[in-house]
């Protein structure tokens, strides 16, 4: 019921012409009313390497489209070219199976399997169904060969999927040549021809509609894609067969992501759920409410900012407590712990997978010159001859080419970073002016929602910024790659990676790194701020730290990255296949489009080009190893210095258990902790710069009369304000102590600097012991691997053995391989044993004649 209709008399993947059904693997398409495509030049190469295609068997047939200007070219591989190039490109096929195979799989301990047959159970509702994607068994594997055809089943209908055909049409079509001038040692492929405008385009074909029930396409996009299918398991093996490894790859992750994701963010919403509990006990926020709340705060900018009081920010302490507690710490610890053992797994996981769909031993074959490259250096008269190809390539002149264009690329990725810091800069000026705006109007609650107006604008702001910088860098990377002339397509891409990953890494962390590691740790204090370009205040934190403001950027910079990557992984398609079809259904009767447009490669053709890097994003971002290991190293890195020095934990255990002997009451209490943190200053050393015009001042009266009072009367009676820091008051016993940092101050520094050791050393530990604890390949898929490359050989053994011996239909004779190395030794013997035989009845009847002549003598 579920059968591929690829395989099955259908019209629309099967050719038109032919007498008997043949499957089309691959389809080209050329546009007539390019200029590129129909000069006599295209013609004649298109010709040229159809015949090639001909003369190396596969069977073509063109199909012109009345009323368009698109012809079709199908193409189908018989299987004398299929078994031809699956051994040139030594693919790994499945051996006919065996008796007594599987029993191989099945051993395993009972009361595991008890136990899995049980946790099975609340699983199956998110299974697939089985009678949709019914499970497969594993056959054994081994590298094509012709030689040993007797190993496999040829003539199986699914022998050679569409997706192996499709690999071996592709190779060929990337090698043959559309020119017989032999000079030209470059003009060969596929892609050439496309990159020129001879061909349109150049696809495998989808198997069948999207709405037609029976292909695995419709099942793929109604049990897998659909929405409501989000909670099931992935079918990945059908998802591998028809889209390939790397599209199978990167779901087997994205799967195996999300699962681990599960006890993380049930960690992180408990985390959350403590802060939400305890947050009517939390001393800190409470003395900025409630205890200290009157206390005068200084200006956060200089003349036109006012004075304010402490319980104006209480809702602000309030939010960051929600995400600065106690219980932040600990979550942080397993997450770094949890990045360790999600790597670890993966490795696990990802070896079953790899072995699951025959990738231990997969091969790269050598690159030829991309087409680009060689376009490049067509003037180039000198050649050097490949070691690998034995080929004449195109010499790169270093100095002339290599160098200066190399130069170029480094300076623009540097400039580029560097706008990416000038926009962070420019939504730093943004909140300075923004604040300074509400600190004139106190109506808008600067230092409760108005900080929380402020940042969250600006977090949206940056996000614009970081989609701007994004798009930009997408072009530039790729043009500035291009200029430093990398041979193959793998240096290309390897190159366009590393400069992507540098730039979305500056793209995306600058803000969060800003607020996180800079913003408020160098203001200074009101008599002696520090100040950039001599004028400029550095922004300030709040009373309660910068916490709750990173936690708005970072939120703010995922959650709108992912919305609007998944709008435009939804909508752009949409609209663009919407103007593929209109372009290719101009010119075509209404009376014929329907049955012109039920042919599948006509469907297909107005399908988005996927492209050499469409899955580049999402690679980049997470399957590879190396991308994913120095993430979580840095992510380790960060969050033992976001813990030590943007968060209040470190402040508040010294003074917990640092300040007090242990037999004083304030041991171990934060009491006093929110008065210890702010030191006191006298308004009259305000420096000039800071001070306030008392004249305005003193007219505004629509704050009420508390902060009335203190913009006319604090500055001329010399009243002291608050300000967050550890540093000594204006009325110091030494003046000469006066403002200058505490004792305190050092101790928390130190303890800082120490947690950061100590936490990295904590975690490094843990992570050495488990990657000592989860091998990177589980010990019972070792053994498998090991027992099905011993297998394999002593099949191979068996069967020539049988075959040398002239038994015919040696590939029939059953063999167990639970007992098969006694059969083995036996077949092995059998030819010695005959011998033996007839040595023993010689022996026997030269004994008898002996005998016999001893009794005649006698």
């Amino acid at each position: 019921m579920y059968k591929s209709n690829r395989w099955v008399v259908v019209k629309s993947v099967v050719f038109v012409e032919a007498m008997a059904a043949k499957e089309v693997d691959f389809v080209l398409v050329w546009d007539a009313k390019n200029d590129a495509s129909r000069t006599e030049d295209a013609k004649e190469k298109r010709n040229i390497f159809e015949k090639n295609l001909r003369e190396e068997g596969l069977t073509l047939e063109t199909e012109k489209i009345e009323g368009t200007d698109y012809t079709f070219l199908k193409i189908h591989a018989p299987i004398e070219v299929l078994r031809r190039y699956a051994e040139i490109l030594k693919l790994r096929m499945p051996m006919k199976q065996f008796p007594h195979l599987n029993e191989l799989k099945n051993r395993g301990s009972a009361l595991i399997s008890e136990v899995k047959s049980w946790f099975s159970i609340l699983t199956d509702y998110f299974r697939v169904d089985p009678r949709m994607f019914p499970q497969k068994d594993q056959k054994m594997t081994a590298v094509y060969t012709r030689e040993k055809e007797y190993l496999f089943d040829v003539n199986e209908d699914e022998f050679f999927t569409p997706a192996v055909r499709a690999r071996i049409v592709d190779f060929i079509l990337r090698r043959k040549r559309y020119t017989d001038n032999d000079l030209d040692d470059f003009a060969f492929g596929i892609e050439r021809l496309l990159t020129a405008g001879v061909y349109f385009a150049a696809y495998p074909l989808h198997d069948g509609d999207l709405k037609t029930p029976g292909s695995q396409r419709y099942l793929l996009y109604n049990e897998w894609a659909a929405l409501g299918k989000g909670l099931k398991y992935q079918p990945l093996d059908a998802v591998k067969e028809y889209f390939g490894v790397k599209i199978g790859l990167y779901f087997a992750w994205l799967g195996f992501y999300t699962h681990m994701l599960i006890p993380a963010s049930l960690l992180g919403a408990l985390c959350f759920l403590y802060g939400c509990l305890t947050l009517s006990s939390n001393q800190h926020s409470q003395d900025i409410c409630h205890k200290y709340g009157n206390e005068t705060m200084c200006p956060l900018c200089d003349k036109l900012c006012k004075y304010w009081e402490l319980k104006e920010s209480c809702f602000y302490a309030e939010l960051t407590y929600l995400f600065d507690n106690d219980a932040t710490v600990f979550f942080a610890i397993v997450m770094s712990l949890w990045s360790a053992v999600f790597l670890e797994c993966w490795k696990r996981y990802s070896a079953e997978i790899t072995h699951k769909w025959d990738l231990t031993g997969f091969d790269i074959h050598e690159e030829h010159p991309r087409p680009e490259y060689l376009i490049r250096l067509k003037h180039v008269k000198r050649k050097e001859t490949n070691v690998i190809t034995n080929v004449p390539e195109p010499y790169v002149p270093f100095w002339r080419m290599k160098l200066p264009y190399t130069l170029f690329s480094v300076s623009m990725v540097l400039f580029l970073i560097s706008l990416a810091v000038a926009a962070v800069v420019a939504v730093v000026f943004y909140r300075v002016s923004l604040m300074l705006t509400f600190s004139k109007d106190d109506s808008y609650g600067v230092h409760s929602w108005g900080l929380l107006y402020v940042n969250t604008t600006a977090a949206c702001i940056n996000l614009v910024f970081i989609f701007f910088f994004n798009w930009l860098y997408s072009y530039l990377a790729e043009y500035l790659t291009e200029l430093e002339l990398h041979r193959t397509q793998t240096q290309f891409d390897d190159s366009v990676t590393l400069k992507m990953y540098l730039l979305q890494f500056v793209n995306y962390y600058s803000a969060i790194f800003y607020i996180a590691f800079i913003k408020g740790k160098f203001v200074g204090y009101p008599a002696k701020y520090t100040r950039l370009f001599g004028t400029l205040r550095q922004e300030e934190c709040a009373p309660g730290g910068c916490m709750s403001e990173l936690c708005i950027q970072l939120a703010t910079i995922m959650v709108g990255k992912q919305a609007m990557n998944t709008v435009m992984e939804m909508l752009w398609p949409i609209a663009m296949k919407s103007y593929q079809k209109f372009t290719l259904m101009t010119g075509i009767s209404k009376e014929d489009k329907s049955e012109t447009f039920s042919a599948q490669w006509m469907k297909d053709a107005k399908l988005l080009d996927w492209g050499p890097r469409s899955l580049f994003p999402e690679y980049l971002e997470m399957v590879w190893y190396t991308i994913l290991d120095s993430i979580s190293k840095i992510a380790v890195i960060s969050n033992a210095f976001i813990i030590a020095f943007t968060s209040n934990f470190i402040p508040k255990m010294v003074y917990r258990y640092g300040l007090h002997k242990i037999d004083d009451p304030r041991y171990g209490k934060l009491d006093g902790f929110l008065d210890y943190s702010l030191a006191t200053f006298s308004t009259s050393d305000l420096d000039a710069k800071s001070q306030r015009d008392t004249n305005s001042t003193l007219d505004d009266h629509s704050i009420g009369h508390a902060v009335t009072e203190w913009n006319g009367l604090l500055e001329i009676n010399n009243c002291p304000c608050r300000y967050p820091t550890f540093r000594y008051s204006y009325d110091h016993h030494d003046p000469e102590m006066k403002y200058k940092r505490t004792d305190f101050y050092w101790k928390v520094w130190m303890a800082r600097l120490a947690f950061v050791v100590v936490f990295e050393n904590v975690v490094a530990v843990c992570v050495l012991f488990l990657r000592w604890a989860i091998p990177d390949i589980p010990r019972k898929l070792e053994d498998t691997i090991r027992r099905e490359m011993y297998l394999t050989n002593e099949i191979i053994i068996k069967q020539e053995m049988l075959r040398a011996r002239g038994v015919s239909g040696g590939d029939g004779t059953a063999w167990n391989p639970i007992s098969g190395e006694k059969e083995l030794e036996l077949v092995r013997c059998t030819t010695s044993t005959n011998s033996l035989r007839k040595r023993n009845t010689k022996q026997d009847a030269l004994e008898e004649r002996n005998r016999q002549t001893a009794e005649v003598m006698v």
